[in-house]
C-alpha cells in the first residue's frame, strides 16, 4: 500500500482527492482544518502550509499539492499585495512542499507529485490576471522539475475549469450564473470534485507511469473547442 502526502485535503478538490484515495493507499493530510470524516488509512497534521513549518515525515510515495486561490478583481483593483498572495499560497507553497518532502520521495516507490493549475493560463480571461499569473508558474515548475527530477520522481497538474466547490461558490452562487457558467462549455457542464479527483487518483497512480511534465486540462472543452 503506497503512502500519499495530501497538502490541502480537508476541502474542496482536495478532500475529494483525499477521500478518493483512501479507498487504496495510506493518506497523511497535511491542512488548516481537519477533515470531517476519520478512517483508517488516514492522519492529520494541522499546518499552515504559507506560515509554519512542514511537519517531519518519514516515508511518502506521491505528494498532490491542492492549495488554491480564486482571486478574480479588474487589473485597477488587483494590488501588489494581491500577485503576491496568489503567488504564495499556489507556487512558493508547493515549492516549500517539495523542497520539504524532496528526500523522502526519492526513497518512495514510483513517487509522483501533482500540482494544479487553471484553465485560465492558457485561455485568457478577463479580472483572471492574478491567478493566471501565479498558475503559468505552476506550469512552469511542473516541466522544469519533471526535467529535473526525471526518471525518479514524475511531475503533473491538473488544469481544472470550475468546479464545484466552496472555492468557487461565488461563480456559482445563483441559478442564473450557474446557466451561464454551463452554456459558457462546449461539453455544456462544469466540474464536480469527484471527476478531478479520478484525474487525480490515475495520475498519482503507477498506471500513468509514463508521463511527467504534463499540464492536463479538465476544461469540459472551453479551452479545446469553439463552438
Amino acid at each position: 500500500m503506497k503512502t500519499i502526502l495530501v497538502i490541502g485535503g480537508s476541502k474542496g478538490i482536495g478532500n475529494a482527492i483525499l477521500s478518493k484515495l483512501l479507498d487504496h493507499s495510506k493518506v497523511i493530510n497535511i491542512s488548516r482544518t481537519i477533515p470531517e470524516y476519520k478512517h483508517g488509512n488516514l492522519s492529520h497534521f494541522s499546518c499552515d502550509i504559507t506560515k509554519d513549518d512542514l511537519p517531519n515525515i518519514e516515508h511518502a510515495d506521491g505528494l498532490i499539492y491542492c492549495p488554491g486561490s480564486i482571486n478574480l478583481k479588474p487589473i485597477s483593483r488587483l494590488s501588489i499585495d494581491d500577485f503576491k498572495n496568489d503567488f504564495e499560497i499556489n507556487v512558493l507553497g508547493a515549492v516549500k512542499a517539495i523542497k520539504a518532502y524532496l528526500p523522502i520521495l526519492k526513497n518512495g516507490t514510483k513517487p509522483s507529485i501533482l500540482l494544479f493549475s487553471t484553465v485560465a493560463s492558457k485561455l485568457g480571461m478577463p479580472f483572471h490576471a492574478s491567478i493566471a499569473t501565479a498558475k503559468s508558474g505552476v506550469e512552469g515548475l511542473v516541466k522544469s522539475l519533471g526535467a529535473e527530477l526525471a526518471p525518479t520522481i514524475r511531475i503533473n497538474a491538473i488544469a481544472p475549469t470550475v468546479t464545484n466547490t466552496q472555492l468557487a461558490s461565488k461563480l456559482l452562487r445563483n441559478d442564473k450564473m450557474i446557466e451561464n457558467i454551463t452554456e459558457r462549455h462546449p461539453l455544456k457542464k462544469f466540474l464536480d470534485p469527484k471527476e478531478v479527483a479520478e484525474m487525480a487518483d490515475f495520475l498519482i497512480s503507477d498506471k500513468a507511469a509514463s508521463m511527467s511534465g504534463q499540464i492536463f486540462e479538465m476544461d469540459c472543452g472551453i479551452v479545446s473547442f469553439k463552438i
